[in-house]
């Protein structure tokens, strides 16, 4: 499937170039493409990002861009409509030739994004924690693998510090990264010990608003004599009533605690958390997290916020995992793009290997020289009273990624980098 893709990805630069289609860098300025959902389901969760990767182009911009350059950034809405992000993106590489992407939430939507970016030969950064079973040429996941954050929060459940969880709920929006990532899960669980009849499956479509019968089956299941914990792999803002009615039914962390895969500071923003307190989050970076790296980027969001008058932020600025991941990638790619000397998609690519930057998690993020992920930390926090996480768990330093879950049949085959690897 890759090299069909690559094969697609040569024809088409031939195309282009036929058509008088002139590379990014031969304009007066470099253009960045920023799509992500600024309406729809999942604006609650993406529009922040917009503003993460319009900050630091201000920040690159301000000391003298890339290559002599300034950066122009190119900002489309696809609307949380899954077709329309490939629809966007055709009109980001094709009409304004921008030299790079930076986008994306759901893995529908960048499923939906793939087989364009490949097809165009397009550069695409993907923010967000993911299922894996996926290695692009032309995309670079700066969120986490599940071995990143899905596994290690399981673990963390089943020990004797997580409270010894011995029943899982596995509930999530319906599409594909909580099926597979729940499928991983299974596996895991299975190898572990867990019985078919101790594993509970919900799924809702985004959206979903009522939570009430839900809540009520996982009572039920809590209460048949096991220590049951619940993953939540929903998205968006359905999470916004699931919460709110976890707190309203009187499910208590200590008596089934919730670990979110895609709940941060920003999806509590509308939720009173205060009967949320003890419940989990499983992320590689929480705004709470004390280091002078972490230190610097919540104070730079905070005047930013407040000078562009961010809704919700300019009172109370929050920062989260997919915002540093985002700003992670923005400053890899200017960086790769320097050490290439070009914006040329192959040789940007192959700049890309080995890169680092000091994150705001406090530690040096490293982009893998063969896979196209992160290094990153994993940790675990439960929420407190304000809608911060208190960390309770962490790694001892970063965990490389593992795009090809071994808890899925037939993966050990799999290779570790994409077909098509770009050579300079």
């Amino acid at each position: 499937m890759q090299r069909r893709f690559t094969l697609k990805a040569l024809t088409a630069a031939v195309v282009l170039a036929g058509a008088g289609f002139a590379p990014a860098h031969a304009a007066d300025t470099i253009k960045v493409g920023v799509l992500h959902s600024l309406s729809g389901t999942m604006a609650i969760s993406e529009t922040v990002l917009k503003d993460t990767v319009l900050m630091a182009i201000e920040e690159i911009n301000a000391k003298g861009g890339v290559l002599g350059k300034q950066l122009e950034p190119v900002v489309v809405d696809p609307a949380s409509n899954w077709p329309l992000f490939a629809e966007k993106t055709k009109q980001l590489l094709t009409q304004d030739k921008v030299a790079v992407m930076f986008g994306c939430w759901t893995s529908v939507s960048r499923k939906s994004v793939l087989p364009v970016v490949e097809e165009l030969n397009g550069l695409l950064f993907y923010p967000v924690q993911y299922e894996g079973e996926e290695l692009s040429k032309n995309v670079f996941y700066t969120g986490a693998a599940p071995n990143q954050q899905a596994i290690p929060a399981v673990e963390y459940l089943m020990s004797k510090e997580g409270g010894g969880a011995k029943r899982f709920v596995l509930l999530g929006t319906d599409y594909v990264y909580p099926r597979t990532t729940n499928k991983i899960l299974r596996s895991f669980l299975k190898s572990k010990g867990i019985a078919e009849a101790d594993i509970m499956e919900e799924y809702t479509p985004f959206g979903h608003s009522d939570y009430q019968t839900i809540i009520a089956k996982i009572k039920k299941f809590s209460g048949e004599g096991k220590k049951t914990a619940v993953i939540s792999t929903i998205n968006g803002d359905s999470n916004v009533p699931f919460y709110k009615e976890l707190g309203n039914a009187g499910l208590k962390a200590k008596d089934v605690p919730v670990v979110a895969f895609s709940v941060g500071e920003e999806e509590l923003r509308g939720v009173d958390t205060k009967p949320l307190v003890g419940h989990l989050a499983a992320w590689n970076y929480f705004m709470s997290l004390k280091n002078p790296t972490n230190t610097e980027f919540t104070k730079k969001w905070a005047t930013y916020a407040k000078a562009k008058g961010i809704a919700g932020h300019k009172d109370k600025p929050l920062t989260n995992d997919p915002m540093e991941a985002t700003y992670i990638g923005v400053y890899m790619w200017k960086q790769a793009v320097e050490k290439a000397k070009s914006t040329d998609t192959d040789k940007v690519i192959a700049a890309m290997a080995g890169q680092t930057f000091k994150a705001p998690s406090g530690f040096t993020a490293k982009m893998d020289e063969k896979n196209h992920h992160l290094h990153k930390p994993v940790f675990i926090g439960e929420v407190k009273g304000d809608g911060q996480f208190n960390v309770v768990w962490k790694t001892p330093g970063p965990v490389k990624a593992k795009p090809w879950s071994p808890y899925i049949e037939g993966n050990d085959k799999k290779p570790d980098e994409p077909a098509g690897k770009s050579k300079v």
